[in-house]
Parts: C-alpha cells; sequence; structure tokens
C-alpha cells in the first residue's frame, strides 16, 4: 500500500511493543487501516512459550476512503485465564517482527532499556529520585503512605514486632529492611521485606516498591564486586508477610542461563508450569492481590512465574539453587538443617554490613 512503511514507525515504540509484549497494539498516526497476523513473543525450542501479540492500525474517523476505524473485540484479562489458553499460539502466528532490529540496538544502546523499564514500572520514581538528588522534596514529603492490612496474629518480619530477630537485620530503610536469611544457603543469602505488613510484590504501595527496587539495584552491585550473580524469588504460598529471598550465585559456576534452564528442568521434573513473563512486566498486572504464586528473577532481569493452584513444594525456590547444578550444596536445601548459634548469627550479620557498607544506599542520607 499507501503507506510507505520505511519511511514511518518508531524504534522507541518498537523498543517498548517487543519488551512489554502486548495482546493488542493498536495504531491510529498513519491514518490507515490494517492488521498484520499475529506473532509470538517468544523463540520456539529456545523460550518458553507465551502469549501472542496482534498489532492493529485503524483509520481516522468518517474518512473519505471509508476506512476501519474502529475495532470491537472483547478480552479477557490475564489473571483469569488458564495459562495453556494463553499461550495457545494460532495457525498464522508469525514471528516477531521486532526481535532482530531490537537485538542490534540494544548492542548499540546500552542501557536505554533500562530507562524505559524504570519509568515503565513505576511512574512515581520520577519525582522521587529528584528530591533524593538534591531538588526540593516537596512532592515526596508531601504524599502520605497508603494504608495497609495488619497482620491477623504475630507476625515474624513485621519490623515493630516484638518477634523479629532483630540481630539479624543488616540495613533499614524508609519503608523496607534487609536480613539475613535464617539458616542461609551462602553467607551472602539475605531477604528484602516490607516494614509494615504487606503479604507479597503485588500489594506493594509505589513508594515500597521503588525501595525494594533500590535495594534489588544495591545487592546486585555488591553481588558483582564478589564476583557472583543475583538471583532473587518470593513464594507467596503459605506465607502472610512478602520475604524477597536474594542469594548470590558465584559466576565461575554458571551462567545466567544455567541458572534459569535449572528452574526451568526442575519445575518439569515436579509437574510445576513454570512460564517466561516478560522482564519489565509488573507482577500487578499477572495475578490480583491475594493469589498464591512463584516467582524468579534473574540478574539480567528475567522472570519465571508459576501461579499456585494446588500443593507447592515450599523449599523449592531453595532446592535449585542448592541442586548440584548451581550451588552443589544439596544438604542444605532445607533451610531447618543449616540453623546457626545465635552468636555465629550475630557474627554473620557484622560481617555483611560491613562488606555492604559501600552499597548500603541508605547510609547516603
Amino acid at each position: 500500500g499507501d503507506v510507505d512503511t520505511k519511511s514511518c514507525g518508531s524504534s522507541s515504540v518498537a523498543n517498548l511493543a517487543f519488551n512489554l509484549k502486548p495482546r493488542y497494539h493498536f495504531a491510529g498516526l498513519e491514518g490507515t487501516y490494517y492488521e498484520r497476523l499475529p506473532y509470538r513473543n517468544h523463540m520456539v525450542l529456545q523460550e518458553s512459550a507465551q502469549h501472542v501479540s496482534r498489532f492493529i492500525a485503524l483509520a481516522n474517523l468518517s474518512n473519505t476512503s471509508k476506512k476501519k476505524y474502529l475495532y470491537a473485540f472483547s478480552i479477557v484479562p490475564m489473571s483469569s485465564m488458564d495459562s495453556a489458553e494463553l499461550v495457545k499460539q494460532p495457525l498464522d502466528v508469525t514471528e516477531n517482527p521486532y526481535r532482530k532490529e531490537v537485538q542490534k540496538a540494544k548492542h548499540t544502546e546500552v542501557g536505554q532499556e533500562d530507562v524505559a523499564s524504570q519509568f515503565f514500572f513505576d511512574l512515581s520514581k520520577q519525582g522521587k529520585k529528584r528530591s533524593s538528588g538534591g531538588g526540593d522534596g516537596q512532592h515526596s514529603k508531601q504524599k502520605q503512605p497508603r494504608k495497609h492490612p495488619q497482620p491477623t496474629g504475630p507476625c515474624w518480619f513485621c519490623l515493630a514486632s516484638p518477634e523479629v530477630e532483630k540481630h539479624l537485620v543488616v540495613s533499614i530503610g524508609a519503608h523496607c529492611y534487609l536480613a539475613l536469611a535464617k539458616g542461609s544457603l551462602t553467607p551472602d543469602h539475605v531477604l528484602i521485606l516490607p516494614i509494615g505488613h504487606y503479604q507479597s510484590v503485588v500489594d506493594l504501595a509505589s513508594d515500597v516498591v521503588e525501595e525494594v527496587e533500590n535495594y534489588k539495584s544495591a545487592l546486585k552491585k555488591f553481588f558483582k564486586s564478589k564476583g557472583s550473580r543475583f538471583v532473587l524469588f518470593e513464594r507467596n504460598y503459605r506465607s502472610q508477610h512478602l520475604q524477597l529471598q536474594v542469594v548470590p550465585v558465584p559466576s565461575q559456576n554458571c551462567t545466567t542461563e544455567d541458572i534459569k534452564e535449572a528452574y526451568v528442568f526442575q519445575a518439569q521434573e515436579q509437574q510445576i508450569e513454570l512460564l517466561e513473563i516478560p522482564e519489565h512486566s509488573d507482577l500487578k498486572q499477572i495475578v490480583q492481590p491475594g493469589t498464591p504464586y512463584f516467582y524468579v528473577e534473574m540478574d539480567t532481569g528475567e522472570k519465571l512465574f508459576h501461579r499456585i493452584k494446588k500443593n507447592f513444594p515450599l523449599q523449592f525456590g531453595r532446592e535449585v539453587l542448592a541442586s548440584e547444578a548451581i550451588l552443589n550444596i544439596p544438604d542444605k536445601a532445607d533451610w531447618r538443617q543449616c540453623k546457626y548459634s545465635r552468636e555465629e548469627e550475630e557474627t554473620l550479620a557484622k560481617t555483611f554490613r560491613e562488606k555492604f557498607e559501600p552499597f548500603d544506599f541508605t547510609l547516603l542520607d
């Protein structure tokens, strides 16, 4: 046709479409109607199956050529769909039209994707970062924290609770804190926890999400300086307070892809459907608060997700990392077999604090 495809389009929008993987992508800038065949969002035999995307361009309202300017459709939210139905591939599906260009751009525009992901992950970050960089800070001071549920009984992880083992705490921010994991896999195995009572990442207020991201970033840098990769997992099942488990894996042991493959393999062995989700997607787009789930995040930002429908092995996230393929410490798969004395825990916490201090953003204020 009537549109010169070589002179229209946007590399920024293409990059977003590639990373966000929308189920429907509508465009209206060129003022013409066009509907391409659906395209896949994964590489066959190399990545877990994902939902397809459909691109539809619409003409202007009341255009003289009487081209289509309306598109009627119904869409079932991802969170309400059966996962097998969600990733079903139509017979006429094509390869991803953006993959080649986006991957080429990655080599020449390092960092651009991170900026986009931060912006779309949580828009409230924009104002907050300005205040920490020397601005007047009025916006962040005026914002009131969102009210959230209180625990129905004693909670081992609410920082104000007498049940908290405070000697394990190694860093405290405004909304989150960092603590050594009880029965840790390695000396630097830590938990990122909200100070207030939140059950899962999906329940977090935006200011808490921001600080979680700050801790993740600091831990990635810290582990990298020690020659290790960052692996994070959350199990929102049979737990009442969010615990983000963060474990360093020595880079010499395995690649990020090896870690990913170990999780996928172990999941298949145990009939657990572990699906890859878009790197920069927010879990709030995928599950509703209160929905049981497990997810693991790699140092690259890649995530694997499982919606828990029935019994789920409580130690799964830890077992995979303890396996011969990753840390090769299978005897530590159960945290109850890794208990330390109070004195040993205090020593481990003191050592971690000292090592982490140059990376701890809470000490910069």
